[in-house]
């Protein structure tokens, strides 16, 4: 083959991957572009994001924050959330489901009014929350009863639960009828079938430790395990082989995937945001570690613009989850020039 002829595929071949062949060779050019004070008391844990809304969902000990992205200020709250972890919206249905992991309850909103709608009791301690399209129900990944609640949208009702023999983290849905759930301790990932709530198959995660964020590559089958030993661990959907594991950084919470650009995401907790890529020959590496600020280690994505939103505090000196007032911050990350300070 001629050169021309070479280079002219490698270009496609990366285009295909995800991104231009000059980003393969330069990075994807991430940085810290906005950020605002948003204040408040309490911490904070999983982040939603509704693109049709533009609204920003943020977990925050009993409460949701709502922020509306395109003035960079709060707009409401979803309240009474006792020990809310996280935020299913199902924009179809103009519903939202918070897992209160202070009461064992789902809380069903309004995305409009933020009023609650209705109460759903759940199983122990329930962390993280998804909805699967296929099947038209939201899950909740439930700590201390070790197992998944699926809910019926339309009914509102719990149709179901799943035994997972161990404590889940996050999950994810491949929109097909299948759920992966990351189980925290025993390292490994679990596979059931969204509708018979059935599991289906059990893969461990060597060599990643103690799983955390948990993302999905839907067209081309791939899951993202960020991991608290310090590694993504990427896996086949389909038979769970472990195809690479590339350093991140420490204090993994979240890791998500831009379909778009072909990249994947892990936050961590020391103040970066590291970005995994295949090369275009199925090898994953690191492209880029972008520095965010120390303790945003969940986050959410706009797939539209391709933002990745953080959130953070400053920590009270000597004291463990405590927070100076009024420093709760949201972060934006994306392609782009940073924004000059004080704008």
């Amino acid at each position: 083959m001629n050169r021309i002829g070479f280079c002219t595929l490698f270009a496609l071949a990366s285009l295909v991957a995800g991104g231009s062949a000059d980003e393969k060779s330069t990075g994807p050019g991430y940085q810290v572009t906005d950020k605002f004070v948003l204040g408040g008391e309490g911490g904070w844990d999983y982040l939603s994001f509704d693109g049709n809304a533009n609204r920003l969902y943020i977990a925050r000990s009993n409460r949701v924050t709502v922020v509306d992205m395109d003035k960079g200020k709060q707009c409401g709250e979803v309240l009474k959330t006792q020990g809310v972890h996280g935020v299913a919206l199902v924009p179809k249905a103009k519903r939202g489901f918070t897992s209160n992991g202070g009461d064992d309850s789902v809380t069903e909103f309004d995305l409009k009014t933020l009023e609650e709608v209705a109460r759903i009791k759940v199983g122990k301690r329930p962390d993280a929350i998804i909805y699967d399209s296929a099947t038209n129900r939201v899950f909740t990944m439930n700590a201390g009863s070790k197992d998944a609640t699926a809910i019926d949208v339309k009914t509102e009702k719990v149709v179901g639960t799943v035994d997972l023999g161990g404590k889940p983290e996050f999950a994810v849905s491949d929109e097909k009828g299948h759920i992966y759930v990351n189980i925290e301790n025993k390292s490994e990932v679990v596979e059931f079938d969204a509708d018979k709530l059935k599991v289906l198959n059990r893969w461990p995660l060597a060599p990643g430790e103690e799983p955390a964020g948990l993302a999905i590559d839907v067209a081309h089958r791939r899951l993202f395990a960020t991991c608290h030993n310090e590694k993504m661990v990427v896996l086949d959907a389909d038979s769970g082989k472990v195809l690479a594991s590339p350093a991140i950084g420490k204090g993994t919470d979240a890791c998500v995937f831009d379909p778009e650009k072909g990249l994947a995401f892990s936050s961590n907790g020391d103040g970066t945001l590291t970005i995994v890529r295949d090369d275009g020959k199925g090898k994953y590496e690191v492209a880029e570690t972008v520095k965010t600020q120390a303790g945003a280690r969940t986050m959410t994505l706009d797939p539209k613009t391709h933002k990745i939103f953080l959130v953070t505090a400053k920590p009270k000196a000597g004291e463990r989850r405590a927070f100076e007032p009024d420093t709760f911050t949201v972060l934006v990350v994306a392609p782009g020039k940073a924004k000059p300070e004080g704008k």
